[in-house]
């Protein structure tokens, strides 16, 4: 096996994992470290640049940090399944407890480009586009069908779950920056747009058309049957305020749970969710469907809609036909009939919620901007440049429906190739990022961070009382933690940034680190292929996704083997070395965004 080049940017990126799986690689240790520290502006800053949205995403992020934390997979507690830290609820920590920040963002150019961005839609992605080239000189102005900026985090995200003045707050800090705002103004030719020489178009419009089912009845009982997505726009902008007392949301994915929640809360008694899948197949997030069932929603599964079923164009119920999982011999899953009578839900009105799907239909066909069957873009998914260079999309309107991480990772993404482009450089040239390691060594067994690992239960964030939240849309059901709340959550932290530093040339080879460590992950044995070496290990280390540490210069000839998927980065292993041939250094991993660090000449320093 080769040494391992932890010079790589990539190497120790890899180990930390949270932030490897946010999409916009947000430094999660650090800002938790900061928040433990009741630093929390510092705290809500790192999280600006990197994610652009602390307090919307504090509340609503789809978490895709949380399931990748370590505390997952190496605590063991008393049986039960371990939890992850609390990583997005603490990001909403930064936000509530921040002091006023606008003197740390960043100003509008006062020496402009000459090169003007339009962008369609007034959505994260969009948003971010913005807020990484307003800074630099670029004028950028932004189009909206609705009134106000937001894009869907303003019309389809309930607001008790975000309130209207997170979302002020946060927009306002990009749309200070001296974007062209121009909200209630619909683009309905992409043609026409161009025309007026703009150098580049964003196109982050969402994906905005709900899929509708046609089925026996549909059209009888139109006026009682919704598409989720439109339904929501309609209740954030109040133009719905109430609804049947009996009410059937079909779909399991996150906006269900939203429809079938807001439902509720105006005046559905009895409301249902029915889905054709399997509980745990549901597309919707495990926190969104146990959210909707501590509220008394129901959720009904394996249930096929086959009818709208009215009495002269009045909805009267819905009839499903019941269905079963088989499975072939490859594992193939398919759904048949149980051969049991349709089931009738009776139902005064229906949410549609069956999935969203791109509508471009003001963009013209004779442009030369090539589609896919499906009707999306075809697009260099690392520059997110279409067929038509200086045309762009990101988020839902890019790949179809995500979530809005990956929307504010697009639209960084975006920015850098908007910049390159346009400063006569390949877009495909993509900047590295900027790493520091530094040493957290304050004496000879004291490090700068706390290192007590324990294995402490996942702080539960409180709710208002039903009584108060199921009467009123607009009251926040989540509270949040109180500082010391978070305090206690923050701790749970495992460090991941905190990286073991080898030095082969100063080991002794004493196993001093094999007998200390208390995850067995440190080995001196014999080189070997990386398949012989998994086996050899004082514990053998099962997860080929997460590299082995490899270090040399040993005397004996032999390699140091550390398995980099359980260590805890407690640094007991520097503790106890008598020589400091371990060490352990902060990895600090900052995502290069649009501007100077894009130039070659700014990636020395990278």
């Amino acid at each position: 096996m080769h040494v391992t080049d932890i010079s790589d940017p990539d190497y120790f990126h890899k180990v930390v994992d949270c932030q490897l799986a946010c999409p916009a690689h947000t430094p999660v240790p650090e800002y938790i470290r900061l928040i433990a520290d009741g630093r929390y502006a510092d705290a809500y800053m790192i999280n600006w640049y990197s994610n652009v949205f602390p307090g919307v995403l504090g509340r609503t992020c789809d978490r895709p940090c949380e399931p990748a934390c370590r505390r997952v997979r190496v605590e063991v507690n008393n049986g039960e399944k371990p939890e992850p830290v609390a990583i997005c609820r603490l990001k909403r920590v930064a936000a509530d407890y921040k002091t006023d920040i606008r003197h740390r963002l960043p100003k509008a150019a006062a020496q402009k480009l000459g090169k003007r961005i339009a962008c369609v839609g007034a959505g994260p992605a969009s948003l971010t586009v913005a807020r990484d080239l307003l800074p630099l000189g670029y004028d950028v102005t932004i189009f909206d069908s609705d009134p106000k900026a937001g894009g869907f985090i303003r019309s389809q995200i309930p607001r008790f779950r975000l309130p209207e003045s997170v979302i002020d707050e946060e927009v306002g800090y990009i749309l200070d920056l001296g974007v062209q705002w121009h909200g209630g103004q619909h683009i309905d030719s992409l043609k026409g747009l161009l025309e007026q020489d703009y150098d580049a178009v964003f196109i982050g419009c969402g994906a905005p058309r709900g899929r509708d089912l046609d089925m026996p009845g549909r059209l009888e009982a139109s006026e009682y049957i919704h598409l989720g997505i439109d339904w929501l726009s309609s209740v954030s902008f109040e133009h719905v305020d109430q609804v049947g007392p009996r009410v059937i949301v079909l779909g399991g994915g996150n906006t269900a749970m939203d429809c079938c929640r807001s439902a509720r809360r105006l005046g559905g008694a009895d409301v249902k969710v029915v889905v054709r899948s399997g509980f745990e197949e549901m597309k919707a997030s495990p926190w969104e469907k146990e959210d909707a069932q501590h509220e008394g929603i129901p959720i009904l599964n394996y249930l096929v809609p086959k009818a709208f079923l009215h009495d002269n164009g009045k909805l009267t119920g819905m009839r499903f036909e019941k269905v079963k999982p088989e499975f072939d011999d490859s594992g193939r899953r398919k759904l048949i009939p149980t051969g049991e009578p349709d089931e009738i839900l009776e139902c005064d009105e229906v949410l549609l919620a069956v999935g969203q799907e791109n509508s471009f239909p003001w963009i013209e066909r004779d442009l030369g901007m090539e589609f896919d069957r499906w009707g999306l873009p075809l697009l260099n998914e690392q520059t997110l440049q279409s067929t038509l260079p200086n045309v762009l999309f990101g988020g839902d309107a890019a790949f179809g429906p995500k979530n809005i991480i990956w929307a504010v990772a697009h639209g960084h993404e975006a920015a850098v190739t908007i910049d390159k482009m346009l400063s006569g450089e390949d877009p495909n040239d993509r900047p590295l990022p900027a790493v520091q390691m530094i040493s957290q060594k304050m004496g000879i067994h004291e490090w700068s961070y706390d290192n007590a690992i324990d294995p402490d239960e996942r702080n539960k964030v409180p709710w208002a009382p039903s009584e108060k939240t199921l009467n009123n849309i607009g009251v926040e059901v989540e509270l949040g933690f109180d500082p010391e709340m978070a305090r206690r959550e923050a701790a749970r932290c495992l460090n991941c940034d905190a990286q073991t530093v080898f030095a082969g040339n100063k080991c002794i080879e004493c196993d001093a680190c094999v007998d200390i460590c208390p995850m067995d992950s440190i080995s001196f044995v014999e080189d070997g292929t990386e398949a012989d070496l998994r086996t050899r290990l004082t514990a053998p280390a099962l997860n080929l996704t997460q590299d082995l540490y490899i270090g040399g210069d040993l005397k004996t000839g032999r390699v140091m083997v550390k398995d980099e998927d359980v260590c805890l980065h407690c640094g007991l292993c520097a503790e106890r070395c008598p020589t400091g041939a371990w060490d352990m250094q902060k990895f600090f991993l900052e995502m290069t965004h649009a501007g100077p660090s894009c130039r070659p000449s700014g990636r020395k320093a990278t």
